[in-house]
């Protein structure tokens, strides 16, 4: 298996394993976050070999790209590719904002957060409902050409939006809602994707904690979106997920993340973290090699 993919037709190269940001600065998303948790967070996983961080206006209202882009300074910018997102106007109640002239300045604003004169891959977060799509999608294309972006990302657009989006074959990636508990994009999305050469990182890709292995069937009230049969399936299928870790010497996680890290139809999976330590475990994940038959069963349990 290879240790680095290509990001859609673009030049941005990044490895297999990357790390959501939302709990980094994310003080609008998540209670008792800590700043210096999160930049102890990015540091970690710069030190443990993750090289794509993805990021977003939305997770602090900027205060992710800050504490990233202050945390960088000693590192070489070469060896990270650094992904943001924004769509959220603050001007509007953060209603999404697709307009070429907002998008723009949102590049040069994230850049100045960011501390950096490039951003590896921008995303439009969410599609408003009255920017036609190929025109956002082109705004991010003149921003490419003068080298601020390299890549081109969308990010919660349906079918019909990607389709819009890419008319002109500009758009690089998609980020959207995967799991193995939530896998309609194999079906909706994935067949259009592979077709144009468009890359997809999956978020959510451990379903809120739930494909851990740390709940059990007495949870299921926490995760309302299944009914009870459903979550005792999937907890029945964790537990035949755990005996595989086992044989590698790693966590259902690691399991779970390995399992999407040889997945051709995913590019990079970026787990969260809130604390350190969570980033080092995720790492480990690198460390597991799936046999075709063990990937097989994976795919068979959920």
């Amino acid at each position: 298996m290879t240790n680095s993919v290509t990001i859609g037709k673009s030049e941005v190269i990044s490895g297999l394993l990357g790390l959501g940001t939302n709990k980094v600065g994310g003080h609008n998303l998540f209670d008792g976050l800590k700043d210096s948790d999160g930049a102890a967070v990015v540091k970690t996983a710069l030190d443990d070999g993750i090289s794509l961080l993805d990021t977003a206006f939305m997770y602090g209202l900027g205060q992710s790209e800050k504490i990233i882009g202050d945390v960088l300074q000693p590192y070489d910018r070469s060896k990270f590719v650094i992904a943001s997102k924004a769509a959220q106007d603050p001007n509007n109640d953060l209603k999404p904002n697709n307009d070429p002239k907002f998008l723009t300045q949102s590049i040069d604003d994230a850049l100045k957060r960011l501390k950096t004169d490039y951003i590896d891959i921008f995303y439009i977060h969410f599609p408003d409902d009255k920017t036609p799509k190929a025109e956002a999608v082109d705004a991010l294309a003149q921003t490419k050409k003068a080298g601020k972006i390299r890549a081109i990302g969308i990010s919660n657009f349906n079918l019909d939006q990607i389709k819009e989006a890419n008319q002109d074959g500009q758009v690089d990636v998609v980020e959207n809602h995967y799991s193995l508990v939530h896998r309609d994009a194999e079906s909706t999305i994935f067949p259009y994707l592979k077709a144009n050469q468009i890359s997809f990182v999956p978020y959510f890709p451990l379903a809120s904690g739930l494909l851990t292995g740390k709940y059990g069937k007495n949870d299921a009230g926490k995760f309302d979106q299944f009914s009870s049969a459903e979550f005792n399936q999937i907890i029945d299928s964790l537990a035949q997920v755990k005996a595989i870790a086992e044989k590698h010497q790693a966590t259902v996680a690691q399991t779970i993340l390995a399992w999407y890290i040889a997945n051709p139809d995913i590019s990079v999976v970026i787990p969260g973290a809130r604390v350190p330590e969570q980033v080092d475990s995720n790492a480990k994940a690198l460390d597991v090699q799936l046999s075709p038959a063990e990937f097989a069963e994976i795919d068979r349990l959920f």
